[in-house]
């Protein structure tokens, strides 16, 4: 972990999405934050001495689902897939797919695994899996503006984790999409989906990943009526209920939503240019997807 020293600190941008407005000041004790995200490595340990089942891997509960297909009421997850060509960018279900049986050990589902990616983010996990697993460790999630402050690197409203140039000297500083969102990824980064943690540059406080990657859960609610936007981006911004029910389930009520910060690999400058510290987006509680993970703080005296 590393210690985040706290202050006065200004968070959000007045130059960009809406609900990123307005920036403002806010006090945040010192801490500690991992300095990484939560790896596929560390949560297998966690769910080999705690047997913890996520909400991924879960038969739903035929009573949230009225009417539903039976056939549709499985375990699964939200998983991105790449088209074969240009698509109209109104309707997210043209690169999301609900995928039965995708999971944090099954990231593609059926047939997929993690061999190989033990250093790459634990994707697929709900806020509460993230929580249980923070809770495991003797931790917390972060809160928005501890969340923040960490990603800033002690830079006072700059664009990016490390300074307001994009890619200073021509360096790729962070794993984000390259090329036409959704079916043209170029790479030039060397990942198609997740990279391992750290092989982009740490910021100023010495963490690796706060932008781009993997979008990351917080403890705070997201709230609708402040927190109006328009709809996700590269992220489908709905919970698991909501995804059967597109692919055919029956309806329900959208689940409560946290803050997710920071970005993912799926982010283009051209369409979702949210790989910043100030970047914000609501995501369902009862959701995961395979661009979401986590990383945890402690909040002790210790950390000043």
């Amino acid at each position: 972990m590393r210690v985040i020293p706290g202050g006065l600190i200004r968070i959000g941008s007045d130059d960009l999405y809406p609900e990123e407005r307005p920036a403002h000041h806010v006090p945040v004790a010192p801490f500690l934050i991992d300095a990484r995200p939560v790896t596929v490595r560390d949560f297998r340990r966690f769910v080999a001495e705690t047997g913890h089942v996520t909400l991924a891997e879960q038969v739903p509960d035929p009573a949230d689902h009225p009417g539903a297909d039976p056939r549709l009421l499985v375990p699964g997850s939200l998983v991105f897939r790449k088209p074969p060509g240009p698509v109209p960018l109104d309707d997210w279900r043209r690169w999301w797919a609900w995928v039965p049986g995708a999971s944090w050990h099954a990231p593609a589902g059926p047939g997929s695994s993690t061999r190989g990616r033990e250093r790459h983010p634990v994707v697929h996990v709900a806020h509460a899996d993230a929580a249980a697993y923070a809770a495991w460790a003797g931790k917390a999630l972060p809160t928005e503006a501890e969340w923040e402050c960490a990603a800033r690197g002690g830079l006072d409203g700059a664009r990016y984790a490390w300074g307001d140039e994009e890619r200073p000297g021509g360096r790729l500083m962070a794993n984000h999409w390259q090329g036409e969102f959704p079916w043209q990824n170029l790479t030039a980064n060397g990942w198609a989906g997740t990279s391992p943690v750290g092989a982009f540059p740490p910021n100023g406080f010495g963490l690796w990943d706060m932008i781009g990657n993997v979008w990351e859960w917080t403890a705070d609610r997201f709230r609708a009526d402040r927190d109006a936007a328009p709809a996700p981006c590269c992220g489908a911004g709905v919970g698991a209920r909501e995804a059967r029910a597109r692919a055919g389930a029956a309806a329900s009520d959208a689940a409560a939503q946290r803050v997710i910060k920071g970005g993912s690999h799926l982010c283009a400058p051209s369409y979702c240019f949210r790989y910043r510290p100030a970047a914000r987006q609501g995501q369902a509680v009862d959701s995961s997807t395979s661009h979401i993970g986590f990383r945890c703080v402690v909040r002790t005296d210790a950390a000043g």
